[in-house]
């Protein structure tokens, strides 16, 4: 169960960074502004439940990992953010670590 709050953690973890992005475009700054921090929050309290059973270097390297791959993603997606070689392979380097990781525990 500790690494589904984990993968939920993660998920939250990709809603704050949009909710800042989205309050920069939108005439409804304080609702997205508001929408980060319960993504700020119900992510914390989801790490939280995840360290309870995972060692906590484990926990946050992958909260950290997915919640960047996501949000990496997204921005390419939705905000047009550029997609190169390079930040590819970085990405790409990030996601093996999260596997071993994950593998190792």
């Amino acid at each position: 169960m500790s690494w589904f709050y984990l993968f939920i953690a993660a998920i939250f973890e990709m809603g704050w960074p949009v909710g800042l992005k989205m309050a920069q475009y939108s005439s409804a700054k304080i609702w997205w502004v508001l929408f980060a921090i319960i993504a700020m929050t119900l992510s914390g309290y989801f790490l939280y439940l995840a360290q309870k059973h995972i060692p906590i270097g484990t926990a946050y390297a992958v909260w950290t990992g997915i919640g960047m791959l996501g949000t990496f993603f997204i921005g390419i997606t939705i905000f047009n953010d550029a997609l190169s070689v390079a930040r590819f392979v970085g990405v790409f380097l990030i996601l093996t670590g999260i596997i071993i990781l994950k593998l190792s525990n």
